[in-house]
């Protein structure tokens, strides 16, 4: 059976919906605002985290309120409801990018997911009959500009066995190079070189593909540039490492990558849809594609759930979902190491 069939059907008695903020200063040097979405039916409540990057989208929703709660408030199954957002334009004014509403259409999927869970006193695992699993995770940084090697001796000085996904840019010289190798923390790269118009831009940069493809030669090499000349060479003995992470946000996606992949990274926020999240599952599965989980910045729930979802479809892979607290410029104490205990919730689609 299809996995979304094993959730189309759950029952769901929804009465509205409100909305809270979140907000906090994060390691890629920005303030990272969230808005929860609290969806409330049969005396439970569900809630999902809208992780739109762009600070005028979130404050523009949270000004709004909740617009579509008489929309939404009625007796449907789960699939229903999905649809039935899926028809509504969840932005009170146009979004900065397109992608965004993806992430959106998100936040109130999972919301529903895990009322219709809570109100049937289920949890996600049992209604896929599938177990949750600990979680293998990554902590994903960039290194500051110009980078130096402080950010990860940090959290390796208070948590030794950390592994890292790491932002290479330009400013990498040969010696900080030489110094992440001797820390044989490194799992994965992110070149990032598929992102437009964001604070984590990263241009094409020859030189530094050939130091880092040679430098960590078991590494996970994700979104480099594959068309520019000189980067492309640099990774033409390399493709089996490569992974995808920002153009994936269908089944379509993957088919249209440059080369078949061996792995990619499936966010929940960017596939966009229960239903599209459930396929993007099956079908990595049944083409035998890895995959792994990213996160967000999320800053409440939507972080949870994520983990959640990978404990489920590929807990021992290197998944870019470290708890929160590791998106502080200086991490506590007392933070969980990988694996992740499982933490899942008795009911719901809770993590934690």
């Amino acid at each position: 059976m299809a996995t979304f069939d094993l959730l189309a059907d759950l029952p769901l008695d929804v009465d509205g919906y409100e909305l809270s903020g979140l907000r906090a200063n994060v390691s890629s040097g920005f303030e990272r605002l969230t808005t929860i979405v609290h969806l409330r039916g049969g005396g439970e409540e569900g809630v999902g985290e809208d992780v739109v990057y762009d600070a005028v989208d979130q404050t523009a929703m949270q000004e709004a309120g909740p617009v579509h709660s008489a929309t939404l408030a009625g007796t449907r199954t789960l699939g229903e409801f999905c649809e039935l957002v899926d028809t509504l334009d969840l932005f009170p004014v146009e979004p900065q990018r397109e992608v965004s509403r993806l992430y959106r259409r998100w936040t109130f999927h999972s919301a529903a997911l895990d009322l219709a869970l809570r109100q049937q006193r289920r949890s996600l695992a049992q209604a896929l009959g599938r177990p949750a699993s600990p979680l293998t995770f990554v902590v994903s940084l960039r290194l500051g500009e110009p980078a130096t090697i402080d950010p990860l001796r940090r959290r390796l000085d208070r948590y030794p066995t950390l592994r890292f996904k790491l932002d290479p840019t330009s400013s990498w010289t040969p010696e900080l190079i030489d110094q992440l190798v001797a820390t044989g923390a490194v799992d994965s790269v992110d070149f990032k070189a598929l992102y437009r118009g964001t604070v984590v831009d990263n241009p094409p940069d020859p030189v530094l593909y050939e130091r880092v493809v040679r430098a960590f030669p078991d590494a996970w090499l994700e979104d480099p540039d594959v068309e520019t000349p000189g980067t492309a060479a640099a990774l033409a003995e390399h493709h089996d490492r490569i992974t995808w992470d920002a153009p994936i946000h269908s089944i379509d996606d993957i088919e249209a990558l440059p080369f078949p992949p061996r792995m990619v990274n499936i966010k929940p926020s960017r596939i966009g849809g229960l239903r599209k999240l459930c396929d993007a599952y099956d079908y990595c599965a049944s083409n035998g594609i890895g995959a792994y989980g990213g996160g967000q910045f999320e800053l409440g729930p939507g972080r949870g759930q994520a983990q959640y979802l990978a404990s489920i479809f590929h807990p021992d892979t290197p998944n870019d979902l470290a708890p929160s607290g590791y998106n502080a410029d200086d991490p506590a104490p007392g933070l969980p190491s990988s694996p992740l205990p499982v933490a899942a919730a008795p009911g719901g689609f809770r993590w934690g």
